[in-house]
């Protein structure tokens, strides 16, 4: 009797006990799911040049990535390579593309003849008045001309952004006119950039970023043409005590995204990538990176007591650097992309003049 009751009692309780763990939903990644399917994460793998430790990586990349993980309510994971350690900058664009990456940091200059028609954004003496102005400028210029769009159609892309107007950094003496420019050994980039120097009498040097320091500081270059966010990376500031604020010209990046895996993700996922992406993240990445970089060099040099002295040319002076050095070279880009067959280069150049002058208040 005893022993019938006491397996009753046990039967029992494991029926309860059962129901009880039944009706108890379980949880998946932190949530109760209930009878819902378990919510599965999305790993990306993100590529970046830069080391976690660069300007690039604190005031851009690192922010930016979070960003995806939050407005994803932590769907998506970012599985993050920095350093070039999964592709090197020069494959950055192409191993996204084959999906060694499924998205990353790129900067298109290394892809000469590939984005021609977006090239405008770096012809010289463009009156952007900033990074964030000058990506606003080149999202618009992509998503009004089919043909620009067209030429980065390898990879989706998730946003584009520009670099703040180049300024000129000397070694020996300040450059207040042309002619102060003329006979100088500058660093600057290939193209464009190279021509312009050319036709301000300047002698053009080729040469990796890595090297300008030493080279800079040896006399083999008199001066570089430099973005501020460079001077921080490459303390340029410690060999380059004169600075004149020429608009020189600008470089522009994208975030590529893999084409079959942005078709894979969920259309929410899409959606709560493109929230961060297009124009908003462009201007974004331009302020972060680029902008914010010309205070951090000015405390930099008060904390290191290291003086710069600047120039900043007059309207006037400004029209005639850009007369010299600028119009030429803009009428030549147009003529280059017409005879490629794009009737409308004359069009992409004056919307881009026009969004430039109107400022980033006036795209507003």
């Amino acid at each position: 009797m005893k022993r019938s009751l006491f397996l009753t009692l046990l039967v029992v309780t494991l029926v309860v006990l059962m129901s009880v763990v039944g009706c108890t939903p379980t949880v998946e990644n932190g949530e109760e799911n209930g009878d819902a399917e378990p919510v599965e994460k999305i790993t990306l793998k993100w590529v970046d040049e830069h080391a976690t430790t660069a300007w690039e990586a604190k005031m851009a990349a690192i922010p930016f990535l979070q960003e995806i993980e939050d407005v994803t309510d932590g769907r998506v994971e970012v599985d993050p390579y920095w350093a070039n350690t999964l592709l090197e900058t020069v494959d950055i664009w192409p191993g996204i593309a084959a999906g060694t990456a499924d998205f990353g940091w790129c900067f298109m200059g290394v892809y000469g003849g590939m984005t021609t028609l977006a090239d405008v954004v770096t012809l010289p003496f463009m009156p952007f008045e900033s990074a964030e102005h000058g990506s606003a400028v080149l999202w618009t210029l992509l998503n009004e001309f089919p043909n620009l769009a067209e030429q980065f159609g390898e990879n989706h892309i998730l946003l584009t952004w520009t670099s703040d107007p180049y300024i000129l950094a000397t070694t020996k003496k300040q450059v207040k006119t042309m002619e102060d420019i003329k006979g100088l050994k500058i660093r600057a980039m290939g193209g464009p950039p190279t021509e312009m120097a050319e036709l301000l009498g300047a002698v053009p040097q080729s040469m990796p970023m890595p090297d300008t320091y030493t080279n800079l500081q040896t006399g083999v270059l008199d001066g570089i043409f430099t973005p501020w966010e460079a001077i921080i990376s490459w303390r340029h500031h410690e060999v380059c005590p004169y600075v004149t604020t020429i608009p020189a010209h600008s470089v522009y990046f994208t975030i590529p995204f893999n084409h079959d895996k942005w078709n894979s993700l969920p259309d929410d996922i899409r959606e709560a990538l493109e929230s961060v992406g297009g124009m908003k993240g462009s201007r974004f990445w331009g302020k972060q990176k680029f902008d914010s970089a010309r205070p951090e060099v000015l405390r930099m040099c008060e904390e290191e007591g290291i003086e710069i002295e600047f120039y900043d040319p007059t309207p006037e002076e400004l029209l005639q650097w850009r007369e010299a050095a600028g119009l030429p070279l803009w009428d030549k880009w147009v003529a280059d992309r017409e005879a490629d067959g794009y009737d409308e280069a004359q069009e992409i150049l004056d919307r881009c003049l026009e969004l430039a002058e109107a400022g980033l208040a006036g795209m507003e």
